[in-house]
Order: C-alpha cells, then sequence, then structure tokens
C-alpha cells in the first residue's frame, strides 16, 4: 500500500517534491503526489482558522469515497488550522478513515517574524507530514523527543525532531507492514 499527498494549489509552491522524498526517506514508503479538485471548507470567521476536523470530513467524502484512493492521503495546506480545545495544530490525522491534513501556516519562518527560508519550510513539513502518515499507517505517538511520532506542541520542538523514525517506532511500522 502506497501513501498519497495532494497538494493545496494555495499552499507553498515549489516545495512538493522535496518534502515528498524527504518523507519517503523517513517512512521508507514511496508517496505519490496525486491531483484533485479539492474544497476546503471549515473556515471559522471569528479565529481566522480552519477547523481541521471539517476538512477531515471533506478528505473523507471526497476521496475516499468518490475517488477511491488506494492508501492513506495527506492533505498539506497553507490554512491555519485549530481543533476544538487548541489555538492551533501543526496538522491532524484521522487514522479509522485513512486521511490527514498538515498546515504550512506556522512551518514557514515568516509567522515567527524571523527570515523565510525554505530549507526550514521544508524540513518542517516533511517532518509534520511523515508524523500525520505515520498514525495512518498505525503509529502512535511517541516519548523521545527527537522521533518524527513525538507531538511537537511548539515549532522549537518539531525543529528539535530528527527526519526519522526512533528504533521503537521503526519497528512498530516494519512490523504492521508484515501483518
Amino acid at each position: 500500500m502506497g501513501i498519497n499527498i495532494l497538494w493545496d494549489p494555495q499552499a507553498p509552491a515549489g516545495i512538493e517534491l522535496p518534502v515528498a522524498r524527504m518523507i519517503a526517506m523517513i517512512l521508507r514508503k514511496e508517496p505519490a503526489l496525486v491531483e484533485y479538485p479539492f474544497l476546503i471548507d471549515g473556515y471559522d470567521r471569528n479565529r481566522d482558522q480552519h477547523d481541521a476536523q471539517k476538512i477531515l470530513d471533506r478528505l473523507q467524502d471526497t476521496f475516499t469515497r468518490r475517488y477511491e484512493i488506494d492508501g492513506p492521503l495527506l492533505l498539506v495546506t497553507s490554512r491555519d488550522l485549530y481543533v476544538n480545545g487548541y489555538d492551533f495544530v501543526f496538522g491532524l490525522a484521522r487514522p479509522a478513515c485513512g486521511v490527514a491534513v498538515v498546515s504550512t501556516a506556522r512551518l514557514e519562518n515568516d509567522y515567527y517574524d524571523r527570515m523565510p527560508d525554505d530549507t526550514d519550510l521544508i524540513d518542517r513539513a516533511a517532518k509534520e507530514g511523515a508524523h500525520e502518515l505515520g498514525h495512518l499507517l498505525g503509529l502512535d505517538h511517541c516519548p523521545d523527543p527527537e522521533c518524527v511520532m513525538f507531538r511537537p506542541r511548539t515549532l522549537d520542538e518539531l525543529d528539535r525532531k530528527r527526519k526519522m523514525l526512533c528504533p521503537v517506532c521503526r519497528e512498530a511500522l516494519a512490523s504492521r507492514a508484515t501483518r
């Protein structure tokens, strides 16, 4: 089973392939970049953010039912995401349905008034994308702060993560692949 990445046309252009290649290196699975029209809804005017749960609802309905996408599907968008109870999320996965979303909004240096750098953005998007896809492949959060499956709450925690699974998560992923 392969993994699929859908890039929102409003997400940063030109980094799709580097991000996909880095995700492939982390998860040792070759991703396919898929292109389908997709309406991103769930905008909350009061928060000026998009509800990640509503985006996953749309992904689930549109892609897993209409287009019959085979394998996990990750949407990369530039829209700032939240879920109830949190100010923001970098991404969110719904393992039971095989869909996930990652936002680049808070992964870009510009958001923090830092010097723009595509290298930082690619690194962060790949780690967060691999993290959410890891959930779709059956992995849970990891207590190791350097593992890609560690749940970062801040950009600094995300930056501290390495572009790899820890030995425990790597073994868990391998054992799921043989089932």
